[in-house]
């Protein structure tokens, strides 16, 4: 296993840690020497996996003091209702598109193996389909060798998936379109696969443009349906209260 992913799979061990309550918010970390001998890895490893959870949030690195659990924000994302779904959109352009340029250089073969599954997985347009899709996003932020870019990236799929009006703009163009979604997924595996991070940055970056522009579609055709709507009522009172005046 090479360092890298050494150190990830150290971070994740200690997050379970965090998260179990072993180590709670506000409590200081074993140090370097008692954690690499618990877990069995060298204290290099665990300095780059600390290094990585301090950018992700959960540690606070206090000089002279110690390694501190950081406090968790609160699950629910009511304070997100407002977050406007376009503008989530075009930030996840920006990011997922270095996230896939990264991960053409640093994703090793048993990675690409799983992406390729997920794909495959992808095309059959149901529930699994939908999981697939977004285990697609994470597999290559995870492979992007970049702990920042693997927390934005995890951070922008859940306000994806929890905050209400981005969920709902979603949930208006993710029924359909799958074969283009599959086809644009593709182009980026493919990328991927030939180590090629400018045509990895620009499949992903076509495939945001793509759904936007559905995104677009969805909310004209609703705001149509809306004032025909509006129009049918309007027409409807003005013809009761004309039959209401002849009488």
């Amino acid at each position: 296993m090479s360092m890298d992913r050494r150190y990830q799979v150290v971070a994740k061990q200690i997050i379970g840690l965090i998260d179990s309550g072993e180590f709670s918010p506000g409590s200081r970390l074993p140090g370097e020497r008692e954690l690499a001998e618990r877990l069995g890895v060298s204290r290099v490893t665990i300095r780059e996996a600390e290094i990585a959870l301090e950018a992700q949030g959960y540690i606070a690195v206090k000089t002279g003091s110690g390694v501190y659990v950081c406090p968790r924000l609160p699950n629910d994302l009511s304070a997100l209702a407002d977050i406007d779904a376009f503008e989530l959109t075009t930030v996840r352009a920006v990011v997922e598109g270095e996230s896939a340029a990264l991960a053409a250089l640093n994703m090793s073969p048993a990675a690409l193996e799983v992406l390729e599954e997920t794909v495959r997985v992808m095309s059959g347009n149901d529930e699994e389909a939908e999981a697939a899709d977004e285990r697609f996003h994470l597999l290559i932020a995870e492979n992007s060798g970049s702990p920042i870019i693997e927390h934005f990236v995890r951070s922008l799929w859940r306000m994806r998936n929890e905050a209400p009006h981005v969920v709902q703009v979603y949930s208006n163009v993710c029924k359909s379109g799958f074969e283009d979604r599959v086809a644009e997924h593709g182009a980026v595996l493919d990328a991927i696969r030939n180590h090629d991070p400018n045509a990895a940055r620009l499949a992903m970056r076509e495939h945001f443009s793509r759904l936007f522009e559905a995104m677009l579609a969805a909310e004209e055709t609703q705001a149509i349906v809306h004032l025909r709507r509006k129009a049918l009522e309007h027409r409807h009172r003005f013809k009761l209260s004309v039959q209401h005046n002849v009488a």
